[in-house]
């Protein structure tokens, strides 16, 4: 029993007096739910940064990536319009190249030749690159319309060209339609 004072005077108190021994184990079971508490904070700490960084790299990818692909389409947006024009230039070259040589078509010969020369500097302007088909095949680059037995050449080489290819930016839009050699046959006795 303890004695208390207080502005009425003594009071006696039932309550039981503190084991110091309780005290103390409480004190320990109060240090170790805390440092526990504190682990598991700390852990999730180290989650929730490890999540946030991971999100910023992701962020910071997809912001790259999305410029990347924003620069690729501005850089080829071209190209629905070029492919589109290849034809009139090869119908521009075709006629160019069967124009009469008399004097009557003479002028029309050359106006269609500068007309074309135009249009083959405008797309150059603008990253168009004819492809000039010679020397050995290249299937990357351009499209066997025939083989040609040629004992002159050694095979897969460019024998004559059909129609030019283009690239766009370094792009391929259009293969070089070639004829490629190939051995002769051997003839049997």
């Amino acid at each position: 029993m303890t004695v208390e004072d207080d502005h009425n005077g003594p009071s006696v108190s039932n309550a039981p007096a503190e084991d110091p021994s309780a005290t103390e184990e409480t004190c320990e079971q109060a240090i170790e739910r805390l440092t526990q508490a504190l682990q598991a904070s700390t852990a999730d700490a180290e989650r929730n940064r490890d999540q946030y960084l991971r999100e910023r790299a992701e962020l910071e990818n997809f912001k790259r990536r999305m410029q990347r692909e924003k620069a690729e389409a501005l850089r080829y947006a071209t190209e629905p319009l070029v492919r589109d024009l290849l034809p009139v230039i090869d119908n521009l070259e075709r006629a160019v190249d069967h124009a009469p040589a008399s004097d009557s078509g003479a002028s029309v010969a050359e106006g269609v030749r500068l007309v074309l020369k135009s249009a083959l500097d405008v797309l150059e302007r603008h990253g168009v690159k004819r492809i000039e088909a010679s020397g050995p095949f290249d299937p990357a680059r351009h499209e066997a319309m025939a083989q040609v037995p040629h004992a002159a050449l050694p095979p897969n080489q460019v024998v004559q060209q059909f129609e030019p290819g283009y690239e766009l930016n370094g792009r391929l839009i259009r293969a070089a339609k070639v004829s490629v050699s190939s051995k002769p046959p051997v003839e049997t006795p």
